[in-house]
């Protein structure tokens, strides 16, 4: 066992709550257990959970820009650009170039995609029931996560 690991061990409870103080932990925390509880659903089928962001984004949207699906999952270009071209090798999404601007991609979602819409349906449900909260206590969450989303998006930038 490594020196860390010894006085964590030897630290007991107190070690699990060393960063408990601070926000971005616990934000970071819940994040990741929350998109933990998508893996049961989404793994059968291959998906990961930012491919489920911007197949439910499809589903809501229709064909969309590469821009307005990472505006609408905040995923920047970098990550989206080789998680659309999975999905596109997939057959699960078709990736249309504008003949008259190069630049200009149309995403939409294909017959096999859609085939998806139950099962992007069952991992929205399975988190629902996973959180323990009422449909009053998720919609007042999520009310208080938008504004802080909101503010910080408007808030300016430090250099």
């Amino acid at each position: 066992m490594t020196e860390p690991s010894r006085r964590a061990a030897e630290a007991g409870p107190a070690a699990d709550r060393v960063l408990h103080d601070l926000l971005c932990f616990d934000l970071y925390s819940l994040s990741r257990t929350v998109t933990a509880l998508y893996r049961p659903v989404l793994e059968p089928h291959g998906l990961t959970y930012p491919q489920y962001l911007v197949l439910v984004s499809l589903t809501r949207l229709g064909p969309s820009s590469i821009g307005d699906i990472a505006r609408a999952t905040r995923l920047d270009h970098g990550t989206l650009t080789p998680l659309l071209r999975r999905l596109a090798d997939r057959d699960l999404i078709t990736l249309d170039r504008s003949t008259t601007d190069a630049r200009s991609v149309t995403v939409a979602l294909t017959p096999e995609g859609e085939a998806l819409k139950p099962v992007l349906h069952e991992a929205y449900c399975h988190i629902g029931d996973s959180l323990g909260l009422t449909e009053q206590q998720v919609r007042r969450l999520q009310t208080t996560l938008h504004q802080l989303t909101d503010h910080l998006d408007n808030a300016p930038k430090s250099s």
